[in-house]
């Protein structure tokens, strides 16, 4: 992009000069002519406004920063469409005169732990403030992390940034490709999904760097060093300086756990235990920490060959070489004066040149060029499609797999695998998840043994040991039941045993014919038979005497069949017994008590009335139940 300094953007801003040019857009420092006073203009590349979703991202890193009302972000003041002049896209934000955190551990290589705490708490503060109203940076880094002259520190560039309140334009898998690779949590590169807890280890990653002055991992390429932070763990800050504390080194390896869950939820979770921490090693801190700045130490001149080393390492720029007209015709002079040498090695040059550029345009724009597959892993089908397609490539399922993790539906794996290249409207083979592997025990009661098995044998389950058991439903040889149970489902390889049936299981029978009603009755249940009992009037068996059983004279009987008994209620007949003389009530008692009916006729007017006559006569044999009739006076 060309330096538009000089231009006056949207009738206000007069930028003055250019202090930062990025991939996506260029900063100025401007002067706002109608408040006059000086802000930076944030202006997008021109090839980069035709591209929708860029300018999307553009719009909503405004509107992120725009909702937040805070002393250590990059305060958002204007956003807009140059109409005049030249097309540009722009956020206006406070000029922030410093330099980055990137600047300050390029020259101090480390910091000293109270200074490190001293930086991350207004950081943590920062996104705490986000994280509260639902927003999530994604895009942490050292340099996107300002510091002031007077030693405040701001977080600016919410390009990334996703919450509800400021929507979402940009994939996921997007998202990732933009993002950092240094700094980009696991699930970030694996799924391409970001929440507060993404940040928190992009946070915890700064701190590593801050702390130890290099980064956790380095790598050949952007795709080795997310390969390994996806697969390897953080390695401890005690490995790398010693008088690190212990809570402090536990802290930050719980902060850039590869599992979500184990991390602080949010940055205010983050910032608690961090000041709890800084409160262990100095007491005396002071807790307004967002209304102080930092004591700030200026960064020194580097020599020029170790600037250019740095430019080097930390971004490729683009160079415009400008010549002067005398600089033309003196080099022309020279040439012409070049000995044959010289110009060999000039045509060695060229061709070198020209081989070059036909292999950059090959492999750029050409027939070689190859397009960054993003991970789909853990997605539907449907959704690697959405993802796919747009960027000209094609899908197709080669295999479906069975997964105790990954859910029936959902992507193993792909090849090529997210991040790896692929030719311009190649395919993107899908391997998908048939879910966990189970099998149902099929139903195995009521057959034989052979049968059962055979049934069994057509799954990929183990016959386990038989076992017998007696059973008064399932006929001798039969199964009665398979371990674990029929219907079950389990996964392959499980063992499942067989409860073969012994038939009914018989218990020895003794009979109680002449032996007392109770005690059969307590014998018989306690042996497993049901017993049935009733009772019968009998003149030679006594009172609660069994009368006859059913069955009897056999040895034994099924366990659980039934046996009837019928017990003696005695004789049928009573006679009437001498009740003279006795008050009312006991005579009633007296008769009552062998099963007769008793009518009482009361003469005179005595309180206390005996009996004086009885009918049927006393000694009369009467059947039990009949009528007998006193009179009392």
């Amino acid at each position: 992009m060309s330096d538009l300094s000089g231009e006056l953007i949207d009738g206000r801003y007069q930028l003055i000069r250019q202090v930062a040019n990025g991939g996506m857009a260029s900063v100025y420092e401007a002067l706002d002519t109608r408040l006059d006073r000086k802000v930076a203009v944030k202006i997008m590349h021109p090839h980069l406004a035709q591209d929708e979703a860029f300018v999307n991202r553009f719009i909503r890193e405004a509107k992120a920063a725009a909702a937040l009302s805070h002393p250590n972000i990059v305060a958002v003041q204007d956003q807009g469409w140059n109409q005049n002049g030249v097309p540009a896209v722009f956020i206006v934000m406070e000029l922030i005169e410093g330099h980055t955190l990137r600047e300050y551990l390029n020259e101090r290589g480390r910091f000293e732990i109270k200074d490190a705490i001293n930086y991350l708490t207004p950081i943590l503060s920062a996104l705490a403030a986000a994280h509260d109203l639902g927003i999530v940076h994604r895009d942490i880094k050292p340099e996107n992390i300002l510091i002031s002259k007077e030693g405040r520190v701001k977080i600016a560039d919410f390009g990334l940034a996703r919450g509800e309140i400021i929507g979402s334009t940009m994939t996921a898998e997007s998202s990732v490709i933009l993002g950092s690779v240094s700094y980009l949590s696991p699930e970030q590169v694996q799924r391409g999904v970001a929440d507060s807890r993404s940040d928190v280890y992009a946070v915890g990653i700064v701190a590593f760097e801050m702390l130890t002055g290099e980064k956790p991992f380095l790598g050949d390429s952007p795709i080795q060093i997310a390969y390994m932070h996806v697969n390897q763990e953080i390695p401890s800050l005690r490995s790398k300086r010693k008088e690190i504390p212990e809570t402090l080194d536990e802290l930050i390896l719980k902060a850039t756990d590869r599992d979500p869950d184990k991390r602080p939820r949010t940055a205010g979770e983050f910032l608690k235990a961090l000041e709890s921490i800084q409160n262990e090693l100095d007491p005396k801190t002071n807790q307004m920490k967002l209304a102080l700045d930092l004591p700030v130490e200026p960064i020194k001149e580097k020599p020029r060959g170790k600037a250019k080393k740095q430019v080097e390492e930390e971004k490729e720029e683009s160079v415009e070489i400008k010549e002067t007209t005398q600089e033309i015709k003196a080099a022309r002079e020279k040439k012409k004066k070049a000995s044959k040498r010289v110009r060999r090695n000039r045509k060695v040059a060229l061709l070198l040149a020209i081989a070059l550029g036909v292999g950059g345009w090959y492999a750029l724009v050409g027939p070689g060029s190859r397009v960054v597959v993003p991970s789909v892993v853990g997605g539907t089908y449907q959704e690697a499609l959405s993802t796919l397609t747009p960027l000209g490539l094609t899908t197709g399922i080669v295999e479906k797999r069975f997964d105790e993790d990954i859910a029936k539906g959902a992507i193993i794996e792909t090849d090529p695998p997210g991040g790896g290249r692929i030719a311009s409207g190649g395919q993107v083979k899908l391997i998908v998840s048939k879910g966990p592997e189970r099998y149902i025990i099929p139903a195995v009661t009521g057959l034989t043994p052979e049968a059962a098995t055979a049934a069994l044998e057509k799954f990929p389950l183990i016959l386990g040991t038989s076992t017998e058991s007696f059973s008064k439903d399932i006929p001798k040889g039969f199964v009665i039941s398979a371990k674990p149970e029929s219907g079950t489902q389990v996964k392959r390889d499980t063992p499942v045993s067989l409860v073969i049936s012994k038939g009914v299981e018989t218990v020895a029978l003794a009979t109680y014919s002449g032996k007392s009603g109770e005690q059969a009755l307590n014998e018989l249940s306690d042996l497993g038979f049901n017993v049935e009992s009733s009772y019968a009037f009998n003149e030679k068996v006594l009172t609660g005497v069994v009368i006859s059983q059913n069955p009897s004279g056999v040895d034994t009987a099924p366990k659980g069949s039934t046996v009837t008994l019928v017990i003696s209620k005695g004789s049928q007949y009573v006679f009437i017994p001498n009740v003279f003389s006795l008050d009312q009530v006991k005579a009633t008692q007296a008769l009552a008590d062998l099963d007769l009916k008793v009518v009482v006729k009361k003469l005179g007017s005595k309180k206390v009335k005996k009996v004086t006559n009885i009918s049927p006569k006393v000694g009369t044999k009467v059947k039990r139940g009949s009528t007998v009739t006193i009179t009392v006076g």
